[in-house]
Order: structure tokens, then C-alpha cells, then sequence
């Protein structure tokens, strides 16, 4: 699909210290996860998701938030992002100055039955409160739409439904909502359809996407968003964190991926591939702990 010939910059949001390490094959020290926030800040990359302060015992691997969000080098320009699924993770993320957060609903019931053991109008009952929070204590809040295009379980999820959830989630507060393709599956028809019946009701810059590789199809429904007017997209360094419902395939799009793609199109996106390479090379050579 043709990008217009007048681009205009891409924003990338790093995801690979949360969204990839949250469910790694091995854990990382503390300090590997600080120097690996630090090295991609050094890249140009404008924002990053650093960590995760759900509940240690569901996430073992992200139970060191507080001491990772305490220890990084916060970089002037740059967007230090966390996840944080409730007030008694809102409260954890303030202790570590967190200033921006994410929030995770479903546009799957099933999924979020499964997922968090509620109804999707549950959940954004349990956001309510973190979001008003957030609000008054000058937090940014991101909301991710998980199950944006296609659920394992219910299949390909009607536009319709997607859209109104980012409209409710819009409403409670949230300063930036991101379509996410959870499974990689998406075609570029159906990320097409999600992102315009959404774009009825929000704006182009107040939506991303955060489309998985599992099938090579992540860089081709970038395009379709780009096409759109979006330009906000999420990817992990080294392609960290992979698909839990296709096992062996590949997961996040990889931010070197992304940023060859968009120097292929003559897309800026203000981001050093080698120094995001090197952070990853670093991290994966740090000793087993």
C-alpha cells in the first residue's frame, strides 16, 4: 500500500523492557533491566514501557517495578510508560515518581473472562478509579484494546465492538488508546475496518497500534494505519515477547524491523537502529541469574 508522499514523523513506543520480558524464557537481573531501559533511551526512542505493577505473584517476572522505575536515567523528552491494572498498582507506580501509565481492557468478553476474570464492563468499572487518580495526580494514561481485530476464542471481533470500546475508554479519561492485534492475526482488511469505524469517533492522533508478526502481516497493517493519518506504533526490541497462543511463532513486531520498514519508506521516526541492536545484544548477554 502507498505512504503519502509527505509523511510526517512516526512516534514508536518501546515495549520490549514490559511487553517482552514480562514473559521471557529467563529473568534479568534488576540492574540488566535498568541498563536495557537506559541504552534504548539513549537511542532516540520517545517513549518506553518500562515496566509492570501487577500483582508479583501473577507476574513473577516484572515483581522488581518499583526498583526498575527508581533506578532508570529519566532521559528529558522521553516517556517512561508503565502498566498498571489497579489503585494498588497505581499506588506502587507513584512511589517510583511514574508519571505515565497503561491500563489493559479487552474488546473480547471471553478474553476477559480469561484474561482477568471479569466482563469488559467490569473492568472499566475496576479502571474507573485509576483513572480519576491518575488524573489528578498529572499522570498520563494510556488505554490498550486487547483483542482489537481477532480473538482465539471468538474469532474475528466486529469493528463496531472495538470502536465503542475505545470510545468508553476515551471517556473515562485516557489520553491515548492502542489497537492491539494480541494474536497477530489480523489481515489488513480487518485492521482497515477496526481503524476506520474507530476513526469515527476519535481522532488520528489519539489512537496507535500495537500489531504482533506472528504471520509477517505487522509492518503491512502499519502501513494501513499510517495510511489512516496514525502515527503512533508499538514494537520491542529484538522482537522480545512472543505470542502465547501461537507457540513457536513470532510475537511482538521487532523495533528494528519497524524502523527498517519506515527508512524504506523515507518515514522519520528520529530512532538509532544500531544503538537499539546494541541494547538488545547487551541484555541477552548478561549473565543468567
Amino acid at each position: 500500500m502507498a505512504i503519502p508522499a509527505d509523511p510526517g514523523t512516526v512516534r514508536i513506543v518501546e515495549v520490549a523492557p514490559r511487553d517482552g520480558l514480562q514473559n521471557h524464557a529467563r529473568a534479568f537481573s534488576t540492574e540488566a533491566k535498568i541498563a536495557f531501559v537506559n541504552a534504548l533511551s539513549r537511542s532516540g526512542l520517545p517513549v518506553i514501557e518500562a515496566a509492570s505493577f501487577v500483582n508479583p505473584k501473577a507476574v513473577p517476572l516484572m515483581a522488581d517495578a518499583v526498583e526498575v522505575m527508581s533506578g532508570i536515567e529519566r532521559i528529558p523528552g522521553v516517556r517512561y510508560l508503565a502498566l498498571v491494572p489497579n489503585e494498588k498498582g497505581l499506588e506502587r507506580a507513584r512511589v517510583c515518581g511514574t508519571d505515565s501509565i497503561a491500563l489493559f481492557a479487552s474488546a473480547s468478553e471471553t478474553f476477559s473472562q480469561r484474561n482477568i476474570n471479569c466482563s469488559v464492563a467490569e473492568s472499566l468499572e475496576r479502571f474507573a478509579p485509576v483513572v480519576r487518580r491518575a488524573q489528578d495526580a498529572g499522570i498520563w494514561v494510556r488505554g490498550y484494546i486487547s483483542m482489537a481485530f481477532v480473538c482465539p476464542f471468538e474469532g474475528e471481533i466486529p469493528a463496531s465492538q472495538s470502536a465503542a470500546l475505545a470510545v468508553q475508554l476515551r471517556d473515562l479519561g485516557c489520553d491515548e488508546i492502542c489497537l492491539a492485534d494480541t494474536i497477530g492475526t489480523a489481515t489488513t482488511g480487518q485492521t482497515a475496518t477496526v481503524i476506520e469505524s474507530t476513526l469515527a469517533h476519535l481522532n488520528a492522533d489519539a489512537l496507535a497500534l500495537h500489531m504482533h508478526d506472528t504471520y509477517g502481516r505487522a509492518v503491512d497493517n502499519i502501513d494501513v494505519g499510517y495510511n489512516a493519518g496514525l502515527r503512533v506504533f508499538d514494537s520491542a526490541a529484538g522482537g522480545l515477547g512472543g505470542c502465547p497462543f501461537a507457540p513457536g511463532a513470532a510475537g511482538n513486531l521487532a523495533t528494528e524491523t519497524l524502523l527498517a520498514h519506515l527508512d524504506k519508506r523515507g518515514i522519520e521516526h528520529g530512532v538509532d537502529t544500531a544503538a537499539v541492536r546494541a541494547a538488545v545484544d547487551h541484555l541477552l548477554a548478561t549473565p543468567v541469574i
